[in-house]
Order: C-alpha cells, then sequence, then structure tokens
C-alpha cells in the first residue's frame, strides 16, 4: 500500500508532484530478490553525478522490514537494484548521511533496543554496523550535525506516536546525553514521530513530522526549530506546514508521512516522498 514519488518545487516547503515523473516511481513490483509487500521511508545520497535512494521494503515472506537500494542518473528515473542490508530483526527509515567522506546510515532498529550506527564499506551496496549509538526502542532517529555538536530526534513511543525525545552529543560515536528540555514532544500523535531527513540550511534547522491522527502516516508537517543549544528548546510551526499530504486519489490517496528534500544547483529542489493508496 506503500509506494515511493519524485517531488519537487522552490522551496522544501511548497513541494509538488514533479512534471516530468509518472510517480510513483518505486513500487513493491519493482523490488526483484524478494516478495516485497510494500515500500516506503526514502532517503536519497548524491555521489560522482549519480542518485542513490535507500527504502524500507517489507519482506512478504518475513514480515521484517529490509534496506533496498534503487539508483538514478537524473533523480527522476529509477531502477531498482538490491536488498543491501537486512538483520534478523526489523528495519526501516535507513536515514543515510555523510561526513568527513564517509556514508553512513542510522536505520529503525526497535528489534535491537538500541539506535545502531552502520558504515559503508563498500558504497552503496554493503554497510557493516559501527555500534549503538545508545540503547531503547526509539522509531524513525533523525540525525544532524549543528553548530559542532550531532544532534538526533526519535521517537520513543513506537506504537503509539505521541513522545519525540531529543539528544546530542559532541562527537558521531558519543557519548550521547538527552537534552535537559527532552521530551519535546509528548501526547501529540499531531507533531512527535519524525517525517524525514531534518533540513539544515543557512537560515537555520527545521524537522519534518509525520501526523499520525485520526490515522498513521496521514500528513507531513514542518517545525523551525528556534531554541537548541544549552537547556532551552522551542520550535514553531513553518508557515507553509503540512507539507505533505495525501491527495485524495491514486498511490499517495490516503496519506504521506516522509520527506527527503534536496537542494540542486539551479535552486530548485527534490525530494523523494513516499505515499499511503488506501488505509488498511
Amino acid at each position: 500500500m506503500w509506494s515511493i514519488g519524485i517531488y519537487a518545487g522552490e522551496s522544501p516547503f511548497q513541494l509538488l508532484p514533479h512534471p516530468r515523473v509518472a510517480n510513483p516511481v518505486l513500487t513493491a513490483g519493482h523490488v526483484t530478490d524478494v516478495d516485497a509487500e510494500f515500500v516506503a521511508d526514502p532517503f536519497m545520497a548524491r555521489r560522482n553525478g549519480t542518485w542513490y535512494m535507500f527504502f524500507e521494503v517489507m519482506n512478504r515472506r518475513t514480515q521484517r522490514g529490509e534496506i533496498g537500494l534503487a539508483q538514478s542518473a537524473d533523480g527522476l528515473v529509477w531502477s531498482y537494484r538490491q536488498i543491501v542490508l537486512a538483520e534478523p530483526f526489523h528495519l526501516s527509515y535507513p536515514y543515510v548521511f555523510e561526513w568527513a567522506g564517509e556514508h553512513y546510515m542510522i536505520p529503525e532498529t526497535l528489534g535491537a533496543n538500541a539506535v545502531r550506527l552502520y558504515r559503508a564499506i563498500d558504497f552503496p551496496t554493503h554497510w557493516a554496523c559501527v555500534g549503538a549509538l545508545f540503547e531503547g526502542t526509539f522509531a524513525d532517529p533523525s540525525i544532524f550535525h549543528f553548530e559542532d555538536h550531532w544532534w538526533l530526534f526519535a521517537c520513543s513511543t513506537p506504537y503509539r506516536h505521541d513522545t519525540l525525545r531529543l539528544f546530542r552529543a559532541g562527537e558521531l560515536s558519543g557519548p550521547w546525553t538527552e537534552h535537559p528540555a527532552s521530551p519535546i514532544v509528548e501526547e501529540d500523535k499531531r507533531s512527535a514521530r519524525p517525517g524525514g531527513r531534518v533540513l539544515v540550511t543557512d537560515r537555520g534547522v527545521t524537522r519534518f513530522s509525520q501526523v499520525c491522527f485520526p490515522s498513521y502516516g496521514s500528513q507531513v508537517r514542518a517545525f523551525e526549530i528556534r531554541e537548541l543549544a544549552g537547556a532551552s528548546y522551542s520550535e514553531k510551526e513553518h508557515p507553509h506546514s503540512p507539507v505533505l499530504r495525501g491527495s485524495g486519489d491514486g498511490w499517495n490517496a490516503a496519506g504521506m508521512h516522509h520527506v527527503d528534500p534536496h537542494p540542486l544547483p539551479d535552486g530548485l529542489w527534490l525530494a523523494c516522498v513516499d505515499g499511503l493508496s488506501e488505509l488498511p
């Protein structure tokens, strides 16, 4: 029921289906090496002019998520390649990022009872676990680097989707500690669970959240972070939020819950998104 599309726009907060793309660009039917039930949670990386997309593939046989890979020369036409990461537990939300010349991934790893860091041994197809950043069952961990620190949002109520916690560290490997103002969201299914890459620009930091009311993953909202350092935290919803919602028809009729926007040299933005065709 979930599949993946490509959106574009003049800003990451005003995105529309790309006019030259027939969405969805990736579905369960494109997966060739496992019997896939759906695909979701896409994240992109660009290297040497080639786009790579990592996403959850729900394996119908095991009922566990694995991490799939697709490739594109222009970010518009995508070809599925293979499963690149599977564990004895469920994987999803493969948050891929680059740091100091290396590619890393922090997928959701609830079954490991830890937030785990993976590094590309041979990008983009081979990944190895570096270790656990910290223990606990956290959904959709979303990392970013800002003002000489690492920060990470994660939902600590993965089946209620109503609590968001914030962690920080001086180095990627840690030690990680919880922010004094955390949890920053409590008892709110409309803003707690992360919904894609945290956006860091010269204008500041914006986090995306998925709306899980009245149903899971119906919209994506954007929040501008006003205070982050020290003991305080504050944020304000972006004027153009929600930035994604179900269209009422077709591949994303019932909802959208994820966005990963990337700036292009011409000033436009390209984003991979996911959509739900109908409620389960």
